[in-house]
């Protein structure tokens, strides 16, 4: 049989976030497997008491005697975010570039108690090799340091996996994107396929530039008053080191709030990343700092309640205070589902007299990935015979395959979380599938949907619970007063009275009209007494909410 290169995404495309795939190459039925990125996805409202959420393994699982070892493309945590949960028992290598490693350590050394994994530091532009698989890290553009596509090599050809990129002349940090790598990349021979972040195919035109968010956030540290607090996602150390290029500028010192923040600079500044930025204050020097002489760089931008904006903003943080006059940047986007939640925090600000700016205010944040004039250009400069869009939301994904076939590549192959795109020798959807799916972290327990409880849980929010504890005697009739418990029901009384008085109504009621020989079968009565009490509640409230009755012979 001969050689397959196929690509098999295993989640991040149709949705944002939880990326993972695999690359698969051999005959069919003896292909070695290379993973690429491991990452998660942020619980939304409907997924409640869900920490994180990432990607099954089955796939990998069922094939783990030829998986050759993990790539990540860089630490955001939705490619690399998972692997302390997922990776760690497989007991295989994991390579990535030192920024990467560094992220990676230090979440070891707070998360990850315990937990061993091999991880190997490969420099970006150095060749190195995982069995069948020539690789390469080519230096890209994006919101995060040592941000790199991945150049693919095996006999069937080559692949460019992009990653997360935009294009910017002017980063904030580093070189940025290796653009003379990536034209020679095309002009070695054309790549058979490339696998391309589809994040901002619906937008037009080329993404701001970091210079931009910079400008704006310099303006608004100049002209503010009195103290500033900056939120932002606390991986992009890029525009930290701007906002501090920015408060010194204005003669103002830094001060550093957050766990995720201060890791993320540790790690750059161990790699020499902030050479030439000064030290930051840690958050207890706010206080003694004058008024118009500090900026505030902070967690929490996507409205996490633990986070030290959404405290400032209650005015519950042991020690971090604004007051009316001070002024607060929001130099970030809010990730579908987290809207709600930051307008909260943004309205409880402007309720105490506080300033707060936006995007829609000044340009203070811009994305890392690319719109369609710098998709173009990715391509003219690849020039690939395949196109597989990724990294997206249906809309998304459809609007770059379109792109794709307006630019004449060749072949473009629309696919989902599952399926297996055959790169090698001929560009179609395989009818082969692997089996997807999401795992949840609740606390310390991975799990699946229907393990989480889920179901449950959503149960009890719209409905409300009650517990209803009584005793049987052998003749059937009930012994002494049941004992009830009743959350998330009003707290309200009419005519008939209250929830508890209709629960011990309907009791009653089905101990006078069913018979003793039913009541004495402590299943058969569970069940009516349930019944019972759901429909009469329903009768008095309009909802039937979760209903346990527990009998007890005696």
């Amino acid at each position: 049989m001969s050689d397959e290169l196929v690509f098999v995404p295993l989640g991040g495309v149709g949705e944002i976030g939880m990326n993972m795939a695999v690359y698969g190459f051999g005959p069919e039925g003896s292909r070695k497997w290379l993973v690429v990125d491991c990452g998660v996805s942020f619980a939304g409202p409907e997924e409640l008491g869900i920490d994180l959420i990432m990607a099954d393994t089955t796939f990998i699982e069922a094939n783990l005697d030829d998986v050759v070892g993990l790539v990540l493309t860089h630490a955001h945590e939705d490619h690399y975010g998972a692997v302390i949960d997922l990776w760690s028992g497989f007991d295989l290598p994991v390579y990535a570039t030192a920024f990467t490693v560094g992220m990676l350590r230090a979440k070891l050394a707070t998360d990850g108690q315990g937990v061993r994994l091999d991880i190997r530091t490969v420099d970006q532009g150095v060749k190195f090799e995982i069995g069948p698989f020539h690789l390469e890290f080519v230096a890209m553009a994006h919101s995060i340091p040592e941000s790199s596509a991945l150049l693919i090599d095996t006999l069937a050809g080559r692949v460019f996996h992009s990653g997360d990129w935009k294009l910017e002349d002017h980063p904030s940090l580093g070189a940025g994107m290796n653009v003379k790598r990536i034209r020679e990349i095309g002009d070695e021979g054309r790549p058979l396929a490339l696998i391309c972040d589809s994040t901002n195919a619906l937008k037009s035109g080329k993404s701001p530039s970091e210079a931009e968010a910079e400008k704006g956030l310099k303006g608004l540290i100049e002209s503010a008053p009195q103290r500033v607090a900056v939120t932002l996602f606390s991986s992009n150390l890029g525009r930290v080191a701007a906002v501090a290029r920015a408060a010194h500028a204005a003669g103002r010192e830094v001060v550093l709030a957050g766990r995720s923040l201060h890791r993320v600079v540790n790690v750059g500044r161990e790699l020499g990343l902030l050479d030439g930025v000064p030290n930051f204050h840690d958050q207890d020097a706010l206080q003694f700092l004058p008024r118009d002489k500090v900026v505030l760089i902070c967690t929490g931008s996507q409205g996490e309640a633990r986070a030290a904006i959404a405290r400032i903003s209650e005015d519950t943080h042991p020690a971090l205070h604004l007051d009316a006059g001070d002024r607060v940047i929001f130099s970030s986007w809010a990730i579908p589902g987290n809207e709600r939640a930051v307008t909260d925090i943004q309205n409880r600000f402007i309720d105490r007299g506080i300033d707060v700016f936006t995007n829609n205010d000044a340009v203070i944040h811009v994305s890392g990935h690319p719109r369609r004039d710098e998709l173009r250009t990715l391509y003219s400069w690849l020039k690939p015979e395949i196109l597989v869009p990724v990294h997206g939301e249906a809309a998304h994904l459809q609007a770059h395959a379109e792109l794709g076939r307006e630019a004449g590549i060749e072949h473009v192959l629309p696919i989902r979380n599952g399926d297996m795109a055959v790169l090698f020798p001929r560009p179609e959807i395989s009818e082969e599938e692997a089996p997807v799916g999401r795992l949840y972290l609740d606390g310390t327990l991975l799990c699946t949907r229907d393990e989480s409880g889920i179901k449950g849980r959503r149960r009890l929010q719209f409905g409300g619970a009650v517990v209803v504890s009584l005793c049987v005697g052998s003749d059937g009739r009930f012994v002494g007063k049941p004992a009830l418990v009743i959350e998330g029901l009003p707290e309200v009384e009419d005519e008939e009275g209250g929830a508890e008085d209709v629960v011990m109504a309907a009791i009653e009621s089905v101990g006078k009209s069913m018979p003793a020989k039913k009541r004495r079968d402590a299943l058969v009565l569970q069940e009516a007494l349930r019944r019972a009490i759901r429909s009469d509640l329903n009768e008095w409230w309009g909802k039937k909410p979760n209903v346990s009755v527990i009998v007890h012979r005696v």
